[in-house]
């Protein structure tokens, strides 16, 4: 309530920070269909003329988020007023149309070249069309394989973790869990720092900061050791419970997310 409080009195002063998969756009068994809530991207172009800032965290590359949020015959990411997007969990910046990255990291090619042999010896069958098996998401800088359309999700997710922690390891990358995801991209980087280094950048005075996956676990943890008046909210689903046993804040999926954001606008807006 705090946290809630601070953002209603000082609105320059807040920063507010979202997810997209999961959070803005709802899970679908293909990547590339992914797209924003119309409910959530209109109550960000509402909120982002009177907050301090809207921030979006995301590993999917920044372009890539901006595009998903495009929304026919309305608002979209792109009209939220100061948007910014750190894609690839903060190693790329979309502000004003621009994306600024540094040049990808050399273990990623070999992770590129590597991947397909490696689920062919494990029996996996690679997809890329509505049949069952993994597909590789392809994110520039990491590579991300979804096990949501195999015969048995769970059990392919559990044969893959081993190998691909072992070849992250020889390619100087890390492991990122997800929901029926396991994603590989460049250490030294996460939801967390991103977070962190933007709040101070903005001088923030409060903020909010809403995830549905482990990877906004350092994200929620940022929001903690940032010493402001904070909220936490977990866009819920059934596959992950960790991130809302640590949420000041539980809402349902992204409808729920709009729902709050929408609210909080009518908040600030009103008398």
């Amino acid at each position: 309530m705090a946290g809630l409080a601070a953002i209603k009195a000082d609105p320059a002063g807040a920063v507010i920070g979202l997810d997209f998969d999961g959070t803005l756009a709802p899970i679908v068994p293909d990547p590339a269909d992914a797209r924003v809530d119309p409910h959530a991207a209109s109550a960000l172009v509402r909120l982002g003329g009177l907050v301090g800032a809207v921030v979006l965290v995301t590993g999917r590359p920044a372009a890539t988020a901006i595009a998903y949020g495009a929304v026919p015959g309305g608002p979209g990411l792109a009209d939220v007023p100061g948007l910014v997007v750190l894609g690839q969990y903060g190693l790329e910046r979309w502000e004003a149309g621009q994306v600024t990255s540094p040049p990808p990291p050399p273990g990623v090619d070999r992770v590129r070249a590597e991947l397909p042999g490696l689920l062919a010896a494990l029996g996996l069958t690679l997809t890329g069309g509505e049949e069952p098996g993994v597909t590789i998401e392809d994110k520039g800088r990491a590579l991300a394989v979804h096990t949501r359309r195999a015969a048995d999700p769970e059990a392919a997710l559990r044969a893959l973790r081993e190998p691909l922690a072992k070849l992250a390891a020889e390619s100087g990358m890390q492991v990122e869990p997800g929901r029926l995801v396991l994603e590989l991209r460049p250490a030294g980087m996460d939801k967390g720092h991103a977070l962190s280094a933007f709040l101070a950048e903005r001088g923030a005075r409060s903020v909010l900061f809403a995830g549905d996956d482990l990877g906004d676990l350092a994200a929620f943890e940022a929001v903690r050791l940032s010493g402001l008046p904070g909220v936490t909210v977990c866009s819920a689903s059934l596959e992950v419970a960790a991130l809302a046993q640590r949420a000041d804040l539980i809402v349902d999926g992204p409808a729920g997310v709009a729902a709050l954001l929408s609210a909080l606008a009518g908040a600030l807006s009103g008398p």
